[in-house]
């Protein structure tokens, strides 16, 4: 049996799968779960939730072996990712270095930790630092492009 027939096989049965579950939830309706996730049972919606993170966890596993099969075979590839991945790493540090941490209460009662509040100060940072090198990137070559004419 080849990988194609595999994946075939295994996304029919996928598909068939949650066709099974969203008859299921539709044979239930509306109300009927309304009033079941009220009392706490999630049991018609449960099913698809978990296929779908199967799904996801499958596509990104997928994803990442062929990438890095891809990148392994190449060395200017190789270096190239290198490169990149050093350059993140090195956003994430100038982030962290930015931030700072304090500890705040959070509505459920519990407290944030000065660390914790130190790494959601860093993914925040990260983000924008990321989104105007992304920008950067987009406005630069154009308005280059633009000059010369």
């Amino acid at each position: 049996m080849n990988l194609e027939k595999i994946t075939r096989i295994g996304c029919i049965s996928l598909g068939v799968l949650g066709l099974v579950f969203l008859s299921i939830v539709f044979i239930n309706g509306d109300d009927s779960i309304k009033m079941a996730a009220a009392s706490g049972n999630f049991g018609s919606i449960t099913p698809i939730i978990i296929l779908s993170q199967i799904i996801l966890l499958i596509a990104i596993t997928v994803t990442l072996v062929f990438s890095l099969r891809g990148i392994s075979k190449d060395k200017a590839k190789m270096k190239n990712a290198l490169k990149s991945l050093g350059l993140f790493l090195i956003v994430i540090v100038i982030a962290f270095l930015l931030s700072s941490g304090v500890e705040t209460p959070m509505r459920d009662g519990e407290v944030l930790s000065a660390f914790g509040s130190k790494l959601v100060g860093t993914g925040i940072r990260v983000f924008y630092i990321l989104s105007i090198v992304a920008v950067g990137l987009m406005i630069f070559p154009g308005s280059k492009r633009l000059f010369k004419k």
